[in-house]
């Protein structure tokens, strides 16, 4: 970029040191705290919200959708309305913080205790003992619990801030009735259609029409800027080709997790359960005890006699009409008493009585499926990706500084780098400034295109800085060409212009005659034409235009039949005879219970939005971003 800088970068960097040091001792670190400082994006209360932090919750968001959804379209997630219902989401949430610490709103230990306690998504980060695994809950969330608690615990007191007004919405029945009634209702129409490829053989398009069209309209027909390019992409796969694994190591890695490259061991039993819950009275466990213990002396005595037994005295509903049979388990599948119990026995073998919490049983050990281990060098390969996999990340890392430092010192070439990390140059041509439908990879990444595009790098035609376009993913390319937006030539679309004016003014021509033959038959209504009588509403077009839909609900019901004119634009002009209303027949009594709880909760949502609008006006909340034409919207409550 700054070819001077490059060349002599030390002697700058010396420079640049004695005049740095001085201006610190002389005017203090406060004067350079502002420095550089990221710009504003919005504002609550007076605590801004600056624009990497809202990059980094989008990060955070389309981060969680990519690996929810992995074949979402990158350039939605990139796109500016998304972007900006981020900020909205953002503004929200602090939004409705501020308002739960002014109303003093928290949520007792007891509750989240319980709450986490429920979650069955944090049972799978504890150890078989019970532990709360801290190690892996972080290297998963990429949070500490103590952070995912404050969420949790902000997120519930934001949640008090709304619930006081959704909770009390109510909906009176005619208000329910009303909004449920214009959803059904419901009118037989007739349609006269005036299409505008009927009266296209009857307009007449000159080239002069053309050419003045063409001079009035040139913004219509301008070819985009485009470049040509190359790039080079570091992840996470490109960084695992290059870590070096040793025999020595995936031998060692093998022995170390044998057991999970194979099956494990599997015992078939059957048993005998006399129920006695821990929390039963000891007099009934004993007799429980003694009950096993007389079926035990009378198994032992015959034991082909054990299946029998056990479907005339077994208590467990799910394996006594098997005859007591579990089936084949491996470790870790039974309570520990009754695994203990069960793996210690020989084949054939019957146990002792075994006391767990559900009571008291007696095991028959009918069958074992010994461990199976493949060989090392059957699972040597698997064995190797998942060393490599697992040392990639730390490698990724070491590799973007090197990628990163590449790219800056050898600014006319992208080639030292792909040498030095063992990556692909990849070229794209025609890419344009915003990503492209069906873009993927960095060509859908929105900083990346920009970089590719700043000024400089169009002139100078030097490599983009490493620009991350992903988790654990950096890019950077060189635009080889570049072809700035440029009027397209009249005789390429003139074909296209030739064909709008046909169709605009046959259009036209439609309107015109739908316009007199409605006022025609409004005066006479003998000799109208129409169509076969449909019945249509909100719920069922019938394949009819919206506008259709509206101006026939619209005729006033006491003055039917009636004739309605439709202006469609550029589909034309309809006709519409509205013959009667159609009445709906009463749901039954549950589905109309289940539709005035729809309108309830709709009530709700619109209370929740207009409650959230004045706490914004009271935290005095903006966004100082301008707002996309295409913005998604944001709703009060989640």
């Amino acid at each position: 970029m700054f070819d001077t800088f490059r060349k002599y970068n030390k002697i700058v960097m010396i420079i640049l040191f004695l005049l740095i040091i001085p201006s610190f001792v002389l005017f203090g670190v406060e004067r350079y705290q502002g420095f550089g400082r990221d710009e504003k994006v919005a504002r609550i209360e007076g605590h801004d919200i600056t624009k990497p932090e809202w990059d980094q919750q989008h990060r955070v968001e389309t981060d969680r959708i990519r690996q929810q959804s992995p074949n979402v379209d990158p350039t939605l997630l990139e796109s500016d309305a998304m972007r900006y219902a981020t900020l909205e989401r953002m503004v929200r949430d602090r939004v409705l913080a501020a308002a739960a610490a002014k109303a003093n709103m928290t949520v007792s230990e007891e509750r989240l205790s319980r709450i986490f306690a429920q979650d069955p998504g944090l049972a799978t980060f504890r150890t078989p003992d019970g532990k709360f695994d801290r190690d892996t809950f972080q290297r998963v969330t990429g949070r500490t619990p103590e952070q995912y608690e404050a969420s949790v615990r902000a997120e519930m007191a934001t949640q008090q801030v709304l619930l006081g007004i959704s909770s009390t919405a109510f909906t009176p029945p005619a208000l329910a009735a009303t909004t449920i009634n214009a959803f059904y209702d419901t009118r037989e129409i007739q349609v006269a259609r005036f299409a505008p490829d009927a009266f296209a053989s009857k307009v007449t398009v000159s080239d002069a029409d053309i050419e003045t069209y063409y001079k009035d309209h040139t913004a219509q027909f301008q070819a985009p800027e485009q470049a040509s390019i190359e790039y080079l992409v570091l992840d996470l796969d490109a960084a695992k080709k290059n870590v070096v694994v040793n025999e020595a190591d995936l031998k060692t890695y093998y022995e170390q997790n044998a057991s999970r490259f194979g099956t494990k061991e599997e015992r078939r039993a059957s048993h005998i359960l006399i129920t006695a819950p821990a929390s039963a009275p000891a007099a009934d466990r004993e007799k429980a005890k003694a009950k096993a213990e007389q079926l035990l002396a009378e198994v032992k005595k015959a034991p082909n006699t054990f299946a029998e037994v056990a479907r005339k005295n077994s208590q467990d509903p799910g394996s006594a009409e098997k005859g007591g049979d579990l089936d084949f388990v491996t470790r870790g599948a039974m309570v520990k008493p009754f695994e203990d119990a069960m793996f210690a026995l020989k084949k054939g073998e019957i146990s002792g009585v075994v006391e767990t919490e559900f009571g008291y049983h007696i095991i028959h050990l009918t069958d074992i499926k010994p461990a199976v281990v493949p060989p090392f060098e059957q699972v040597r390969a698997t064995i190797e990706n998942e060393m490599r996999s697992q040392q990639a990340t730390q490698e990724f890392a070491k590799a973007a500084e090197t990628f990163t430092d590449a790219v800056y010192q050898t600014p006319d070439s992208l080639k030292p780098a792909a040498d030095k990390l063992k990556l692909t140059i990849r070229t794209a041509d025609n890419v344009p400034r915003t990503p492209a439908p069906g873009a993927t990879g960095p060509l859908a990444n929105r900083n990346f295109l920009n970089a590719l595009f700043a000024a400089d790098s169009l002139e100078r035609k030097q490599n983009t800085e490493a620009i991350e376009v992903g988790p654990s993913q950096l890019a950077s390319g060189r635009v080889t060409k570049y072809s700035p937006a440029h009027p397209v030539p009249l005789a390429d679309v003139k074909d296209k212009i030739r064909a709008q004016l046909v169709a605009e003014r046959a259009a036209v021509l439609a309107k015109t005659e739908g316009e007199a033959k409605l006022a025609a038959w409004t005066a006479k209504a003998d000799g109208a034409t129409f169509g076969a009588p449909v019945t249509v509403s909100r719920r069922d077009a019938q394949s009819q235009p919206l506008p259709v839909i509206d101006a026939a609900l619209r005729a006033d019901p006491s003055k039917l039949p009636a004739l309605v004119g439709v202006d469609l634009g550029a589909q034309g002009y309809t006709v519409v005879r509205v013959t009667k209303v159609v009445s709906r027949t009463p749901p039954p009594a549950e589905l109309a219970k289940q539709e005035q709880s729809q309108v309830g909760q709709s009530v709700a949502a619109a209370e929740d939005a207009a409650y959230y609008n004045m706490l914004k006006d009271r935290y005095k909340a903006e966004i100082l971003v301008p707002k996309p034409a295409d913005t998604l919207p944001v709703a009060a409550g989640r």
